[in-house]
């Protein structure tokens, strides 16, 4: 099932500015957290330093900003992959079920240390993944990937799976990106970059749920059965 939704509404589930959990995602690791510091410590240097020429509240403004780098750079990396979202002019409502569910293992980094003997070695990290299969009547398939967790061994294919999908097209024919996936019965999203304001996403779903099952056809009553008198 797919509806078509306004571009305001997409706009309400993509939010403009990060959100705590996008801000929290693109805060990353302590090695993310360490990279974002060296980098404010040498901007502070360079504006303390290399431009002197420049007047004193000008000099203080610019140390602040680079100062801080390490704590606003997350926000305004989050800001930006919800702009990309936001750019694309139609959106809808999706929703399937899981076809198929497995878990692989999948490379995230790999470090380099020097062994006893002196020798290079390059260690990989590796991190067990949950993968959804996703579709739908029509012939719509994608996989989604998200960290494999405790709370993920009670899906099961056939449960039903809903998203957000964004095209250029208006009749979204072509669809070009996805948000995280939810599974309803489980209250649980898979994904990886939490793009969507979720609140407003389940209270969407439940919307379309009641509108749904109050639109449909309902069967007719059956006329008791009788029943057999005991003697």
């Amino acid at each position: 099932m797919l509806i078509p939704l306004t571009q305001e509404k997409v706009r309400q589930l993509v939010p403009l500015v990060a959100t705590g959990s996008q801000y929290r995602y693109v805060w990353g690791k302590l090695q993310d957290f360490l990279r974002r510091l060296t980098f404010s410590v040498v901007a502070v240097a360079i504006v303390a330093f290399g431009l002197n020429f420049l007047g004193d509240s000008t000099q203080l403004v610019l140390g602040l900003i680079a100062g801080l780098y390490w704590l606003w750079a997350p926000a305004v990396l989050a800001s930006f992959r919800n702009r990309r979202h936001r750019r694309f002019p139609y959106g809808g409502f999706w929703r399937g079920r899981v076809l198929d569910v497995y878990v692989t293992e999948e490379l995230i980094g790999k470090e380099e240390t020097v062994n006893d003997k002196g020798q290079l070695v390059i260690i990989e990290n590796r991190e067990r993944c949950l993968n959804l299969e996703i579709g739908d009547k029509t012939g719509f398939e994608t996989r989604v990937q998200a960290k494999l967790l405790r709370q993920h061994r009670g899906i099961r294919p056939g449960d039903a799976a809903e998203m957000l999908v964004l095209s250029r097209r208006p009749d979204l024919a072509e669809i070009e990106l996805i948000s995280e996936v939810f599974l309803p019965r489980h209250r649980l999203w898979i994904g990886t970059y939490p793009i969507l304001q979720r609140d407003a996403f389940i209270d969407l779903s439940e919307r379309l749920r009641r509108k749904a099952r109050s639109q449909s056809p309902k069967s007719p009553r059956r006329s008791p059965r009788p029943r057999r008198s005991s003697l």
